[in-house]
């Protein structure tokens, strides 16, 4: 039961990072662009985070965490490009 669960929700992660692809090359602005790489981002701790859970292996959550921190930075920093900060 809890692989099924798990299988489902491997698939709908799966399909949050296509739908938001999607909307990072189609974007009608730069900060559609930002906004679904953040998303694309997020989705992809989750299932680094659901890979480690399924392989009992704790350093992937290291990574999860790690790739977090460098997407957060990476947010703050085009955000501030975007607006002429930089």
């Amino acid at each position: 039961m809890v692989s099924i669960i798990l299988s489902i929700a491997a698939a709908i992660i799966l399909l949050s990072i296509a739908i938001t692809a999607w909307r990072f090359i189609k974007g009608p602005s730069t900060v559609d662009r930002v906004i679904a790489f953040d998303v694309m981002t997020i989705s992809s701790i989750a299932l680094i985070a659901l890979i480690a859970f399924l392989n009992n292996r704790v350093i992937y959550l290291d990574v999860a965490i790690v790739y977090g921190l460098l997407s957060f930075l990476s947010v703050i920093v085009v955000a501030r490009y975007i607006e002429k900060g930089l």
